[in-house]
């Protein structure tokens, strides 16, 4: 069982940045694949972003201004959003699954509880 705790997250305005963190109750820097979602007002749920150990993988849409980054002393997943848009808002979940197909399915074993972005032009 891994329970995920988010923080971070809230209100910015158009480019500006914010941070998202989720603590992992147990070890998960070499066992398991993380990810963040997210899911905006009327829209279907994307994948934002995947770690596993040093390899990341991005969506178009956040490329070159998100960055996901893990701290394995700590177990805390990061997602730092720069450069922010309006259309990044949405409510921001992190993710954790043993099998990265899964998450790419959207379709992970844990989730945490979701925090909202919102970016105002």
């Amino acid at each position: 069982q891994v329970n995920l705790l988010q923080s971070g997250g809230g209100s910015a305005q158009a480019g500006g940045s914010l941070r998202l963190s989720c603590v992992a109750s147990r070890y998960t820097y070499r066992d398991y694949c993380m990810s963040w979602f997210r899911q905006g007002p009327g829209k279907a749920r994307e994948l934002v972003a995947t770690i596993r150990t040093d390899s990341t993988y991005y969506d178009d849409s956040v490329a070159n201004r998100f960055t996901i980054s893990q701290d394995e002393d700590t177990n805390t997943l990061y997602l730092q959003m720069n450069s922010l848009k309006p259309e990044d808002t949405a409510m921001y979940y992190c993710a954790a699954d043993v099998r990265r197909e899964r998450l790419r399915a959207g379709n992970p074993q844990y989730w945490g509880q979701g925090t909202q972005v919102t970016v105002s032009s």
